[in-house]
């Protein structure tokens, strides 16, 4: 799919920077964060658990709600539980989506391992503490 690029590095990145600037040593944080348009909207559910004050353990699930087929079909729009996973919701994660989103996130994120599947049925990444994000230039200066 062409949209897990845009989505790891646009969407889920922004949102595990959010989650992880929270630091929250007791439990773990989650987040479900949308990508879309008319037709499609993507989603992710992320959720970040510190390990270490510089490891954090970023689990990822994804999916899709398709708008169009729902107009198609009976002219409703989805209903919000197919914007959330279960037990509150309907949503099933899109295993390949979520394996594709997953490996450009652990790029984005200098990942200290690949993604593999956690107990929650998502996929799981360390990620080391981050710098702050570079200036929007990439030269790494201010003038």
């Amino acid at each position: 799919m062409v949209y897990a690029e845009p989505m790891a590095r646009h969407t889920v990145a922004p949102a595990v920077r959010e989650l992880m600037e929270r630091h929250s040593k007791g439990h773990p944080l989650d987040n479900t964060v949308t990508l879309g348009g008319d037709d499609f909207t993507l989603c992710a559910h992320i959720r970040v658990r510190w390990l270490t004050d510089d490891q954090a353990k970023v689990s990822l699930a994804c999916w899709a709600v398709n708008t169009d087929t729902a107009r198609y079909l009976g002219g409703h729009p989805p209903s919000d539980d197919e914007f959330r996973l279960r037990p509150y919701g309907t949503a099933t994660p899109d295993e390949g989506f979520t394996g594709r989103v997953a490996d450009h996130l652990a790029i984005c994120m200098r990942a200290l391992d690949s993604p593999q599947p956690d107990d929650g049925g998502h996929l799981a990444i360390t990620v080391p503490r981050l710098p702050p994000e570079p200036p929007e230039n990439g030269t790494g200066t201010e003038r």
